[in-house]
Formats: structure tokens, sequence, C-alpha cells
């Protein structure tokens, strides 16, 4: 019988997420005054090269008589007014209420309104903008003219980030990662999961206990397992103030669900790290902290998986380097979020691929994301364009190949894999990617 090693890697990951000491004394300003301050000067640049050197003003400078319908550039932060965005005082009025009512999967409305802030003032913004296609946190530039409204006319604007292309065909790369392949997965939602048999089957597949020879040599060559969070619950019960004291008796049951769901995912991750490793990040309901950046699972939640040192822990979102290739991505809470927001095709892929253009991983946090407060510095700024890019627990396998076109910056020629993972606890299939080609595809272990 045919023995086949498995192939290795340099693997690093950047920290930039790791949030060092914990204060949530500070306000939430400065996170916006950061982001503005971080990519106004990249901003600036394209607005010049796009708009020919027109003049750049601040929003206090439209209110001076001799910049009054004025041609010229104002740089700021997009915040968008929405009435249906969740409100405190408004869940409270609804558990009041005799009949509760159900949460809004979508925020969009015809009332929705769009401002241009910056450090000092703030001014609103009319004309040609899509406006459904934008959310708050967006460090922007508009091309425009002051209204003696006071208001700003938009005609054009611009983002920090690349602009993007599709890719038919790679561009020639010479990388030493011929053959070597990563496996994404993402919504075990093991509190959930009654068949365990489709995750019994990848994790046989992973270690090289099924299949002939071509298949296992096929497995030899995955060099990590990135599982992208909700690994142990992929949903959360929302409790209100009616029937209080009858929702807290099932408190019990939920930590025994939980403890259980634990204890299969560590017996899950010790099987597959005895041969592979395996980089765990975390999810909006798995054992972390519920801002983002989630910090990793603590190693004792996983005794078992953690001593062989296979098992890394990530943050969520997380960025770093496997090979000569940069990856990074998230659970999904900020793309979901976005969609909320939004009207962006109604297509994570999409929202996935503006994030980009934005260069930012999680625009909408603080404002509807919950968000540690920062204030020297906002860590999802997208510094390093990944190599690939991906957003777990989506309802469905999505993928797409850009390419960034700007010249403004290095991302030109740089391929970029847009990857949208499938929840493994419904749709049993999981994502392989060739580290050189960037070849996509996906694999299933059940009949969904």
């Amino acid at each position: 019988m045919a023995q086949f090693e498995r192939k290795s890697v340099e693997f690093e990951d950047f920290g930039k997420f790791l949030i060092q000491s914990k204060n949530f004394s500070r306000q939430f300003c400065g996170i916006y005054q950061a982001r503005l301050a971080s990519l106004k000067a990249k901003v600036s640049d394209r607005a010049k090269l796009k708009w020919n050197n027109r003049t750049i003003l601040s929003i206090v400078d439209l209110t001076k008589d001799e910049y009054k319908e004025y041609p010229c550039i104002v740089i700021g932060t997009l915040y968008k007014y929405q009435e249906l965005k969740p409100s405190i005082l408004k869940e409270i009025a609804n558990e009041l209420q005799a009949v509760p009512q159900p949460p809004r999967l979508h925020y969009c409305s015809p009332k929705d309104m769009l401002f241009l802030e910056d450090d000092v003032a703030r001014i609103k913004l009319v004309g040609d903008l899509p406006l459904n296609a934008l959310v708050t946190g967006l460090v922007c530039a508009i091309y425009g003219q002051g209204l003696n409204d006071g208001s700003f006319l938009v005609k054009d604007f611009c983002f920090p980030g690349p602009s993007l292309k599709p890719l038919t065909q790679l561009p020639s790369t010479s990388t030493n990662d011929h053959g070597k392949l990563l496996l994404f997965l993402s919504g075990l939602d093991l509190v959930n999961q009654v068949n365990n048999l489709p995750m019994e089957l990848l994790a046989d597949w992973i270690i090289g206990f099924l299949g002939n020879e071509s298949i296992q040599e096929e497995a030899a060559n995955i060099v990590r397992v990135i599982i992208a969070g909700n690994s142990v619950r992929g949903s959360s019960e929302i409790f209100t103030r009616k029937g209080y004291f009858q929702n807290k008796k099932k408190d019990c049951q939920f930590a025994a669900e939980i403890h259980q769901a634990i204890y299969k995912l560590d017996c899950f991750l010790s099987k597959i790290t005895k041969s592979c490793s395996v980089i765990l990040l975390p999810g909006e309901f798995d054992p972390s902290c519920y801002v983002i950046p989630q910090h990793p699972f603590h190693p004792k939640i996983l005794p078992t998986a953690s001593k062989g040192g296979n098992l890394y822990g990530a943050t969520n979102p997380w960025i770093g380097k496997i090979g000569s290739r940069i990856i990074g991505g998230s659970s999904g809470q900020p793309i979901l979020d976005i969609m909320k927001l939004s009207n962006i095709e109604d297509s994570p892929l999409s929202c996935l691929e503006k994030t980009l253009e934005w260069q930012h991983f999680a625009p909408t946090a603080p404002d509807t994301l919950s968000e540690y407060p920062f204030d020297k510095s906002d860590p999802l700024i997208m510094n390093e364009y990944p190599n690939i890019y991906f957003v777990g627990n989506m309802e469905k396998y999505e993928t797409k190949l850009v390419q960034g076109i700007d010249g403004i910056d290095d991302s030109e020629g740089r391929p970029i894999r847009l990857i949208c993972i499938p929840k493994f606890s419904t749709s049993h299939t999981a994502v392989l990617v060739n580290l050189e080609s960037l070849h996509t595809q996906s694999i299933s272990f059940g009949s969904a």
C-alpha cells in the first residue's frame, strides 16, 4: 500500500487584529478619526488622478462665500441615516408590546439619507449617488459643488481601494506552491448537528483513510485546514422580557449543549491535527468575545486538539501568509451586516468585492457591528491585499477571480480569489484552493 507524506509550507500570522490591552472606557468616535486619518492620503491621490488635480476643500470651507457653487473635492467618512436601523430604545418598546415584532432582515428604505463628515463638520449629500449600494463608515472622496441650502451636489465619487476587473485566466506565477492545497470550512454548528457522518467522512478523507491512492495523494497535498467560525453553534435564540423566568430555566440545557458541542469539536480537531495543521477562527455564536476583532479560542477550551501543536487559534477577522500567498477573511459578520444595510446585488460575493474597493474588512463597525473601541488606529483597514479573500457561513458556495487595475498601489496585476464558504452543517460542503493556480473547487460529503 502506497504511503504519502503530507506537504509542508511556511506560515505567518500578521497579528494585526490581536488586542494587547482591553479598555472599554473609550468612546467610539476615535475609530472614525483614525480611519479617516489613515485613508485620507490614499483617497486624495486617487481623487487628484481621477479629476485632474481639482481643488480639495474641507467641509468647513464650503461655508465660505468664495466657494459657494465652486466645483471641488471634499473628503470624509460617509454616514447613512436609516430610520429602520436597530435601536435599543425601539427594541425595548417592542418587548413591551403585546405582540412581539419580528426582527427585520433588511434596513434600507426610500427615506435613507447620506451625509459626509470629517473631524469638524458634516454635510448632506444629494445628487448622483448609489444610496442603496453604500453604508456608514466608508472613507470617500466626493466631487461636486456646495449648494445655497447647505447641501453638497455630488457629480462623482471614489474610494481608497483599487479598481477591480474580473479575470478568466491567471497571470503567470513563479511560486513554489505547486500542488499545495488549502481546505476551507465554516459553520459546523455542532450543537444542532444530528448527522455526524459527513464530518466523519471529511476527517477520514483529510487524514487519508478514504478513497484510492489518487484521492489519498490529493489529501496529502492539503497543507492547512481553515475553519471560519460558528463551529460550536450556528445561531442563537433571542430572549425577551416576556417569559423571563421560564427562559431562565433553559440556561442549564443551553450550557449542557455547549459543553457537549465543544467536546465533539475537540474530538474532531484532535483527529485532524494528528495529520494536518488547522487554523481555527471563532464565529459570532462561538465561545469567544462578541465584538470584533474576536480573540482566538482559548487552548483550554479544546484541550486534546491543542496538545499536538497543529491547532492554531486565529482571530476573526484574520490575515496572514501561507506559502507565498496572503490569505485573509472573516467568519461572516461584516459581510452579513453590509447585506442588511445595502442592496449590493443581494450577493455576499459582491459585498466581499466591495470591501476591497473600500479598503476595509468591516466598514459598518462600530455603527451596526460591535467593535472594540480603538482610538489611535483602526486595524480593520486593509493595508495588505490578500491573494485569497474568504468569508464563512454563507448560504451557498460562490467564487470569483478579480485583479486590481489601478496603478496607484502595488495591487496592479495581483490576482485575488474571492470565496464564499457555505455552512457545512447544511451543505456538507468544503472548498479546496490550489495555492499556486488559485484554482478553486467545492467538495461535498453528503447528499446536499
